[in-house]
């Protein structure tokens, strides 16, 4: 229970307002707070597909899972830390929160000189078991000046995304947007900057995003070093509290999970391009192609997060209620919108002549764009069912069943897709389009396989209101 004027007045408005305003209003701000973190990589591919070319863009792709993976730890690291944090200020345990905030730092601290040393060490071994061992060597050369630069400037960034994530525990939102806002913008301003003006190919873009993130990790910082938030940052503070550690780690698993699966999903793509294409240019131009794919479904889906964290609180109030009529004609009405959203991004990714116009954003040259639109075409043509998907995992994440959250959101990436990109080019003769097409598949699977858990949940939402209808009378 939030303390301060406005929280009787939340709670009841969830508990009795209209649901469909309410989903615009918890969707928001978690949709911008989001699409400012996503837009870093965006800004760079455009850039860098415009400026350097596609040997860069295949090079700046390969590196993605390691990012992806980095992102991991951090999430795992941050939502845990917010999540108990929030828990801690409700009951007004002063010690403990600064305990959580220290520990997040120590964290962060122990990640920066265990991981990025180890990487920097052995980085032509990482970037071979990313596929890049059948690229040209202009891809290899770019990912590794962009890998090198970039590697240890991650403290910056994890610090940066945790205190975020600490401040938006607290209620702190604009805050937490605002040093998010700081990086992005530095960012946006500094890569056409480094990339054009100076001539520094993809090494300006490294530098930029180093530099903004460390502006945005001081943003976030300074915050707590002056007072600012709610706990301030106590530096004796700063270590490994067990009782906390524990707790953190068990709620960041369910976060942790899905972007690891995530980076997975990239490697997999990636090393399938390597294995079964053996010309280095037609390689190298699938996974520029894959850069494409995934900066343009960063875009797609942002609004579809964005509205599956607008559910969250709707739902989790009313089904605490048990005002089980709301619930059920939330689900409802997150379905049709995540559904018509879906629908949006297909027909934007599939549809002539969208496709080519997202492709023209990211890359030049009528071949790589023509490349680039074809693979957006097949690997999205069943992106218009995987609304049920979304709403089922929110619904059930929101109601207190994470068990099954984690099964119906991991079911997508880890059951079914990655077992497809290995399987599908013993099946078909087109390599390429074998690995493309396990997209789609993995879609069309996913959504038939979460009807049945989602369908008997409403059902039983629909007896229990009809119940209490009858009770009444």
């Amino acid at each position: 229970m939030g303390s301060g004027p406005s929280a009787p007045h939340n709670l009841e408005e969830l508990g009795s307002g209209n649901t469909g305003k309410l989903l615009l209003k918890y969707s928001w701000p978690a949709l911008v707070a989001m699409s400012l973190n996503a837009l870093y990589v965006v800004v760079d591919r455009v850039f860098i597909g415009h400026g350097c070319g596609t040997d860069a863009m295949a090079g700046l792709t390969l590196t993605m899972p390691l990012m992806m993976l980095f992102a991991a730890f951090g999430v795992f690291v941050g939502a845990g830390h917010a999540s108990t944090l929030s828990i801690k200020l409700g009951e007004g345990n002063r010690e403990a929160c600064e305990k959580i905030v220290g520990q997040l730092v120590a964290f962060k601290l122990a990640f920066f000189v265990t991981i990025p040393p180890l990487v920097f060490i052995f980085l032509d071994e990482v970037l071979g078991l990313c596929g890049a061992d059948k690229v040209t060597p202009g891809a290899f050369a770019s990912a590794k000046t962009y890998l090198r630069i970039v590697l240890f400037s991650h403290l910056f960034s994890h610090l940066a995304f945790g205190l975020s994530a600490l401040q938006r525990a607290e209620g702190g939102a604009k805050r937490s947007m605002m040093a998010m806002v700081v990086g992005f913008g530095t960012n946006l301003v500094l890569d056409p900057i480094f990339i054009f003006g100076f001539g520094m190919g993809i090494a300006g873009a490294a530098w930029a995003t180093n530099i903004a993130m460390a502006l945005s990790c001081l943003w976030a910082l300074q915050y707590y070093v002056r007072g600012k938030t709610a706990v301030r940052l106590e530096w004796r503070r700063i270590g490994f509290y067990r009782e906390y550690a524990a707790r953190a780690a068990a709620i960041g698993f369910g976060p942790f999970l899905q972007q690891l699966l995530s980076a997975l999903i990239a490697v997999s793509i990636q090393m399938a391009f390597s294995k079964w294409i053996t010309d280095e240019a037609q390689c190298t131009a699938q996974i520029a192609s894959l850069g494409v794919f995934q900066s343009v479904l960063i875009l797609m889906v942002l609004p579809i997060m964005g509205t599956q964290q607008g559910l969250q609180p709707i739902i989790g109030f009313n089904w605490g209620a048990r005002q089980y009529r709301r619930v059920l004609g939330t689900v409802k009405l997150g379905f049709w919108v995540t559904t018509w959203l879906c629908v949006g991004a297909f027909v934007a990714q599939v549809v002539p002549p969208f496709p080519y116009w997202l492709a023209r954003l990211f890359v030049e040259g009528k071949e790589m764009v023509e490349l680039a639109a074809k693979d957006l075409q097949l690997s999205n043509c069943m992106l218009w069912c995987i609304g049920i998907n979304v709403v089922a995992t929110t619904y059930f994440q929101s109601i207190g069943k994470p068990k099954t959250a984690i099964i119906l959101s991991t079911l997508r990436q880890g059951v079914v897709m990655i077992p497809c990109i290995w399987l599908m080019p013993y099946v078909l003769a087109d390599k390429p389009l074998a690995i493309w097409i396990a997209l789609p598949v993995s879609d069309a699977i996913t959504a038939l396989a979460t009807i049945p858990p989602l369908l008997s949940h409403t059902r039983f939402l629909s007896r229990v209101r009809d119940y209490k209808r009858k009770t009444v009378r």
